[in-house]
């Protein structure tokens, strides 16, 4: 059974997005997919993700783009300025985020994946 209703927002060359859009493509699951630099950020809901989980859950602190902002940029981060910071810089945003059935995940892991497809 498919579900056109899914959308996974990412970076198309994403490894962890690829796994993704490939696990979906496997299992047959119908999706939209929305990447952050050649749709752009304006249909995104990153303000609705940052007040509904916080920065913390949003952005991925471990990436590359997260160690190269400044110290400063980091120590001072709260929900206005990693808005700001995100949308200028979507590859911040932890991959792939996930909307499906009303609930929004952030990354790829395979059983919670199953779970929320399903």
């Amino acid at each position: 059974m498919t579900n056109p209703s899914i959308v996974l927002y990412g970076i198309k060359n994403c490894d962890t997005v690829k796994k993704a859009r490939k696990w979906l493509e496997k299992n047959g699951v119908d999706y939209r997919f929305h990447d952050f630099r050649e749709d752009g950020m304006g249909a995104v809901p990153l303000e609705e993700w940052i007040n509904s989980f916080g920065w913390q859950e949003v952005l991925n602190r471990r990436s590359t783009s997260w160690r190269a902002l400044a110290d400063e940029q980091k120590n001072t981060m709260d929900d206005k300025t990693a808005l700001a910071t995100a949308s200028d810089t979507p590859t911040l945003i932890k991959r792939p985020v996930t909307i499906a059935g009303g609930e929004t995940r952030f990354g790829f892991k395979e059983a919670e994946f199953a779970e929320l497809v399903k």
